[in-house]
C-alpha cells in the first residue's frame, strides 16, 4: 500500500512539471509567433500539411532575426 501512495506522489510531481513545461513552450510558441513574419507563417502552415520538415530556406524566403534591429552591437553613428 505504501509503495502505491509513493507512486502516486511520484506522479503528481511529473504532473506538475509537465504542465509547467507545456506553459513555458506555449509562451515560447506565442513569442514566435509574434516575431514571425506573414510569409514565414504561411511556410509554415504549407510545410505542416505537406507533412515536410522545416527547414530554414525553402522556397527562397529568408529567415528574419530574432532580435530587433535596434539592438546591434556597437554604436550605429
Amino acid at each position: 500500500m505504501y509503495a502505491v501512495r509513493e507512486e502516486v506522489e511520484v506522479l503528481k510531481e511529473q504532473i506538475k512539471e509537465l504542465i509547467e513545461k507545456n506553459s513555458q513552450l506555449e509562451q515560447e510558441n506565442t513569442l514566435l509567433k509574434t516575431l514571425a513574419s506573414p510569409e514565414q507563417l504561411a511556410q509554415f502552415q504549407a510545410q505542416l500539411q505537406t507533412g515536410s520538415p522545416p527547414s530554414s530556406q525553402t522556397q527562397g524566403t529568408t529567415q528574419q532575426p530574432a532580435q530587433p534591429a535596434s539592438q546591434g552591437s556597437g554604436p550605429s553613428a
